[in-house]
Formats: C-alpha cells, structure tokens, sequence
C-alpha cells in the first residue's frame, strides 16, 4: 500500500495547516515555503498524483472552488493579478498553486522561498480568510 502523501496527512488532519478554506472535497492552505507571501496551496482531497488525473467533476470544480481565494489574495496583497501554477514534482498529490504576482517571475519556483514566522503565517491567513468572507461571488 502507498504511503500517505503529506497533503493526506494534512488534510486527515495528521499534520497541522494555516487553513484558507475546506469543503467536501477541496482543501486550500498557505504553502509553508512560499514564493511570496499570500501563496496558498489548492489540494484534491483524493490522492492523486496528477492533476489531470483527477476526476472529471474535481477538474470542474477545482478552479471554482479556488475563485474566491485568488480573488481575496488579490485583495490582500498588492499584487497585479494571481497567477496559477501546476508543478507537482516535490508532492506526488495533485494541487494547485495559487500565487500574487507582478510580473511572469514572481512564479519561478527555483527562485529562493521565503521563511516566515507562525505569526506572520497566521496574520496572512487570517487577511485572506477575512478578506474571503467579503467577496460577493
């Protein structure tokens, strides 16, 4: 039998996030070795390696589920726009990168990642999560 992902251990609640949002079947946390700060990680909660291997109904459903989020980081953040990515290479679970960005580099993932303290972890949570509950989708 496989080994759990770290995502699965998260999202069986194994291992500790600074939770954005959850539903049935998606969960979105901050990366905990972020490009920028605001970036948050969108995971299946199926494990599945890659993302276009997911289900149909999750490839649907996973960028609407992420709406909101990228909406309410681009509030959070002065940032141009959010910009998606879709690596998969350090976790073998399907997940979505969602990332404020100025400009095409801001999403180069072998630049240096930032190390933030739980607090600021918890102040840049809590910024989105507010500023989510404000949105009218």
């Amino acid at each position: 039998m496989p080994q759990m992902s770290i995502f699965s251990k998260i999202i069986a609640g194994e291992i500790p996030c600074y939770k954005i949002k959850e539903d049935e079947h998606f969960i979105a946390f901050l990366d905990v070795f972020p490009l920028v700060k605001g970036h948050v990680l969108v995971v299946p909660k199926i494990e599945v390696d890659k993302l276009f291997d997911l289900p149909k109904s999750y490839l649907q459903e996973i960028l609407l589920f992420a709406k909101s989020i990228a909406t309410a980081v681009e509030k959070s953040f002065d940032c141009k726009r959010c910009g998606i990515s879709v690596i998969g290479l350090e976790v073998s679970h399907a997940h979505l990168h969602i990332v404020p960005i100025n400009n095409a580099d801001d999403l180069n993932f072998t630049k240096e990642k930032l190390i933030l303290h739980a607090d600021e972890m918890k102040e840049i949570q809590q910024r989105i999560i507010d500023n989510m509950n404000s949105i009218i989708l």
